[in-house]
């Protein structure tokens, strides 16, 4: 149980769980990097003492999965997202789905995962399976706007590439300019 300080000054224990040590751990790796995912640290930023964190998990190994599957439940919650998006023209589903990966809930999370993933094969294969998933949506709207096979599948790795690419070349968390910049690449990318 973690403990926090109520407005009459008061001690409040609350359960921390599993998912408040997933939060925890996509905190540290966002701010700090994969270097810094330790239990200590997780131990400190929740306020808990080790116990808590072997109650959940069998050690870092354990605790490292449990990241990467929540990431990938993460990314593919934004996959049925995509999927809800039919009753949307194809130039609507493209820039709904660029803000959705460039929004502040993912931008420095994707990051820290793609770094993770230079190190890491299970998380490189989860990205990479992510990754497919994302550009298998961006593809069908390339199609569904009127390009051919070929060209949709051009323009969508196209499409994708430069989205990584606007990610690590981005500051600590999107900008307006950024955003404008997304919409003038969406523009390029559906020119015939």
């Amino acid at each position: 149980m973690a403990s926090t300080r109520g407005s009459a000054g008061k001690r409040i224990s609350h359960r921390v769980g599993v998912d408040d040590w997933i939060r925890a751990g996509y905190a540290i790796l966002a701010e700090e990097g994969i270097k810094a995912l330790k239990i200590d640290r997780l131990c400190e930023r929740l306020g808990v003492t080790k116990g808590s964190f072997y109650w959940h998990f069998d050690g870092m190994p354990s605790y490292r999965s449990a990241l990467i599957a929540a990431w990938a439940d993460l990314r593919d919650e934004d996959r049925l997202d995509f999927d809800d998006m039919g009753d949307l023209s194809p130039r609507e589903r493209l820039a709904a789905m660029m803000s959705s990966l460039m929004s502040p809930r993912h931008w420095t999370l994707e990051r820290a995962m793609r770094e993770w993933a230079r190190s890491d094969p299970a998380v490189e294969d989860s990205v990479r399976e992510s990754d497919r998933r994302v550009v298998a949506a961006v593809r069908q709207a390339f199609l569904d706007y009127g390009f051919d096979t070929e060209e949709a599948d051009l323009r969508a790795n196209a499409t994708f590439a430069a989205g990584i690419g606007f990610l690590h070349l981005s500051g600590p968390t999107p900008s307006p300019r950024e955003a404008a910049r997304g919409d003038r690449f969406l523009e390029l990318m559906l020119a015939r």
